[in-house]
């Protein structure tokens, strides 16, 4: 067995991603450093790429050139490998459901449990972000060439976007993907986030953008029937660590400390 051999019939099984176990098993006849000099030798050719400690991609020749792969080839195995349980967020999820007006650079995941680092890996850019509010209602899964990956429904991914704003480019970059999600926010979805949904703010501001794009709609009475049973307070459409909502003059209780512009 060569490791051109193993990555082969992964390939041909639509696997883009292995675990040194996995390698290790292949290789029961050669010892640990061997493995290890055949891992290092594909790695300088780009044939595969360490992503995490003892977990690899595959990067076949159609992809040689990005020198990356499609996050929804491996990430499913990826957090099958970490013990995790993940979503596909932001702007990546926005991507998957037609938002794709903004040229993201990077991925997007938000998992459970504690944090860990980044990627940063030549054409690999992967931000993680943990979360301990978790739903699997508003999680649906889509398939893709090795199989399927979970994602965030898009009034999830909305929601999580107005909740990172100040993390991922401001207000007026999420507001434009909001715009384009627009269309397959639906009320359902809506409801399903309302059920366990925790951050009041970010309803009202989810509210505020959904009625400005599109006027009051049956997605917007939902939302803020919702609010009210709650109680809601002023806060401030783009969040500033010293600055404290004033006035305000519509439903939602939101002060437009920002104008709104849109890139579409």
């Amino acid at each position: 067995m060569t490791l051109s051999t193993f990555t082969n019939n992964q390939l041909s099984l639509e696997n883009y991603a292995f675990t040194f176990d996995e390698i290790a098993e292949a290789y029961k006849d050669k010892s640990e450093t061997s493995v290890n000099n055949d891992l290092k030798y594909a790695t300088q050719k780009g044939d595969i790429v360490p992503l995490r400690h003892h977990f690899y991609l595959i990067i076949p020749p159609r992809y040689s050139r990005q020198g990356k792969l499609p996050l929804e080839l491996y990430v499913d195995k990826l957090f099958s490998f970490l013990k995790r349980t993940y979503y596909v967020g932001l702007y990546s999820a926005a991507r998957f459901h037609g938002a794709a007006h903004q040229q993201i650079q990077k991925d997007y995941v938000i998992h459970s449990g504690s944090a860990f680092l980044d990627i940063k890996k030549n054409a690999i850019q992967i931000d993680f972000i943990s979360t301990n509010k978790w739903n699997k209602e508003n999680i649906i899964s889509r398939k893709s060439d090795s199989g399927l990956f979970n994602i965030s429904s898009p009034a999830l991914t909305a929601a999580d976007l107005l909740y990172h704003q100040s993390k991922i480019g401001g207000l007026n970059r999420v507001f434009t993907v909001i715009e384009e999600l627009i269309e397959v926010i639906d009320q359902e979805d809506i409801a399903r986030l309302l059920d366990w949904y925790p951050h009041k703010s970010v309803l009202q501001r989810l509210g505020f953008i959904l009625e400005e794009i599109e006027g009051q709609t049956d997605k917007t009475a939902c939302l803020y029937e919702h609010l009210n049973k709650l109680k809601f307070y002023p806060m401030l459409l783009s969040p500033k660590s010293k600055e404290k909502p004033g006035a305000v003059s519509n439903r939602w209780k939101v002060d437009v400390n920002i104008k709104l512009e849109s890139d579409l």
